[in-house]
């Protein structure tokens, strides 16, 4: 894919839609703004948001979530996953399809009420007073639609009745308008694949990332909220299916020695020796795959192309897979909220590009997203009296304090309690509704058992392109913390996820990944090396070294992919690949596809 214009095309959309909401805020807070007389409930939720964030952080984050729900609504749009355009115009003509329609009278009775319907009526006919008719009749029709998602997407189409529409750009139909850019830059070439959506967010957060490494170089550490802009890269699609082939894949092969799948596995690399040892899956339900640093889903998306290749070869009906993948399969884990929205997103597009009724099926992806959740000794104290005592051991009662700095320490986090489900379980029976004192209290100790529940090793295959940061970069905190969990590994994020994976994984199960390759040299990861040596196996790896990332110029990053299998085989001969050599991503994954196809051939 060519990432050109996706990049240009994120930045400037978010220079312009800051610039444009911030300009509208400052309309809306005027003492005299229509929004006060005619929305006072919107402005009111507006002014506390600012007190509880900050001016510049609700911008931020309204100018995403238009920016999110724009390139959502014209991928699908694009894909004809939307009944009518809602930000595309029909061919041949200029204005988005679901206001030519309204122009015609077509407006569709389950998308907007009555009262909208006549105010877009009035608008359109020029019998309602408006200094942009056609601009305001659009604005209904665009919120009506994302409402509409609400159902089948509430974790990227939340309802909009607030100050997120208040804020909304007001320039929305011209040539120069952000939706025009949108589909200059989304074409339907770029929109073949939903890994289209990874791209936009990472080059949309780009200027940010950049900001962050500048202040790293005035010794200004990262600080929890600036964690998912500095950390997160869009993993190359040949890497991810390297590692996806020879986890996933691999672990499928094992228990089915006479399947097909790995005619479709470019990147497979088979044993050398028949083997007898390994997890035992069943059937296609029982593989659970976790990215636990998932940021948009890539990884997660091929996983689910792999799968359904899975259970359409055990004779599943086609119409029933998408629904099963999405249930018993795959889960993401992420820090940064945003990511984990377009991860949901781009496992529901996967979904309904298989199974045109899937939006009706009301299914929610596996993604879990971090939030940092807190109690005070007084309110953990009035809770366990009034649920039991007998539930809450010591194990428990640390689990739920755990989650306290979860936005600074992420999936790294290891649960203290064991039996996370079982307590979810009996703890979500519980009615607390009538209890107005502990009602909150009692969700979010839900929250955090959810939470702990996606970080248990509980998975037959971890995939990841874990997040990358020295301790130069960590602040303090986070800094103190590496040293005191992670002794082995504290150097780098990275390496601490390595580890981590390792105890989220099954025994017998894969460990698939990308990092940073110093922790094949470095002294500082000499103990990291002995527990992979000693605890676990080397099933692959390939050793990329400098350039394998196109997004990132230079020597910055020098890697290395691996797949680690969670039991310990000292007599396992592993298959490695030196592609350092190569002097740019593609260079690399033809070696890697050459070395791989001489490997299958011998």
């Amino acid at each position: 894919m060519d990432t050109t214009k996706l990049k240009k095309f994120a930045q400037f959309a978010r220079r312009t839609l800051l610039e444009q909401i911030a300009a509208k805020l400052a309309l809306v807070l005027d003492q005299n703004s229509a929004a006060r007389r005619e929305n006072p409930k919107a402005v009111e939720d507006l002014m506390r948001q600012i007190q509880a964030s900050s001016v510049v952080q609700v911008i931020d984050k309204v100018a995403y979530t238009w920016f999110n729900r724009f390139c959502a609504l014209r991928f699908m749009d694009v894909n004809r996953y939307t009944r009518i355009g809602v930000v595309s115009p029909a061919e041949g003509q200029f204005q988005p399809e679901i206001l030519a329609e309204a122009k015609m009278g077509h407006i569709d009775d389950g998308l907007v009420s009555d009262a909208e319907r006549q105010r877009i009526t009035a608008l359109l006919a020029g019998s309602a007073t408006s200094h942009d008719p056609q601009g305001e009749a659009y604005r209904l029709l665009l919120v009506a639609a994302c409402n509409a998602w609400h159902q089948s997407m509430p974790f990227l189409f939340e309802r909009i009745s607030d100050y997120t529409e208040l804020l909304m750009p007001d320039d929305l139909l011209s040539g120069n308008s952000i939706l025009a850019y949108t589909r200059e830059a989304m074409t339907p070439d770029a929109c073949t694949d939903v890994e289209v959506i990874g791209w936009l967010y990472q080059f949309y957060i780009s200027e940010k990332k950049d900001a962050v490494f500048e202040g790293l170089k005035k010794n200004l550490k990262i600080t929890p909220e600036n964690i998912p802009a500095a950390t997160q890269l869009f993993t190359p699609h040949w890497i991810v299916r390297y590692l996806v082939d020879n986890s996933l894949g691999r672990l499928w092969l094992l228990n089915r020695p006479g399947s097909r799948l790995a005619e479709q596995m470019e990147y497979y690399i088979p044993p050398e020796q028949p083997e007898t040892d390994f997890l035992r899956i069943n059937s296609p339900q029982d593989i659970k795959v976790c990215d636990p640093a998932c940021g948009s889903g890539h990884m997660l998306t091929y996983a689910f192309d792999l799968l359904y290749a899975i259970y359409e070869e055990e004779g599943y009906d086609p119409a029933e897979i998408p629904e099963k993948i999405l249930t018993h399969n795959l889960y993401g884990i992420e820090l940064d909220e945003r990511a984990g929205e377009l991860a949901a997103f781009a496992l529901t597009m996967k979904a309904r590009s298989r199974q045109r009724r899937f939006f009706n099926k009301g299914i929610r992806p596996n993604i879990t997203v971090l939030e940092k959740v807190t109690f005070s000794r007084e309110e953990l104290d009035e809770y366990i009296s009034a649920v039991g005592r007998d539930l809450f051991t010591q194990g428990l009662r640390e689990t739920l304090l755990q989650f306290a700095e979860a936005d600074n320490f992420g999936s790294l986090i290891v649960p203290k309690v064991a039996n996370v489900s079982d307590l979810l379980a009996m703890l979500e029976a519980k009615d607390m509704a009538g209890n107005l004192f502990l009602a909150d209290t009692h969700q979010r100790v839900l929250k955090v058992l959810r939470m702990a529940e996606a970080l248990s090793p509980r998975y037959a295959v971890v995939v990841a392109n874990p997040p990358y940061m020295g301790g130069k970069g960590m602040n303090p905190r986070l800094s103190a913390w590496a040293r005191e969990t992670y002794p082995s590994s504290k150097s780098d994020l990275f390496a601490m996820f390595i580890e981590r994976n390792l105890d989220l994984a099954m025994q017998g199960g894969a460990v698939a990944m990308i990092t940073m390759q110093s922790w094949m040299f470095l002294s500082s990861f000499e103990a990291l090396r002995a527990r992979i040596l000693n605890r676990h196996t080397i099933v692959s790896m390939a050793h990329l070294g400098a350039r394998a990332f196109d997004s990132i110029g230079g020597e910055v990053v020098s890697t290395t992919a691996f797949v680690l299998e969670n039991a310990h085989k000292p007599e396992y001969r592993g298959a490695y690949l030196r592609l350092v050599d190569g002097n740019s991503e593609a260079e690399k994954m033809e070696m890697m596809a050459k070395a791989v196809a001489q490997g299958k051939a011998a």
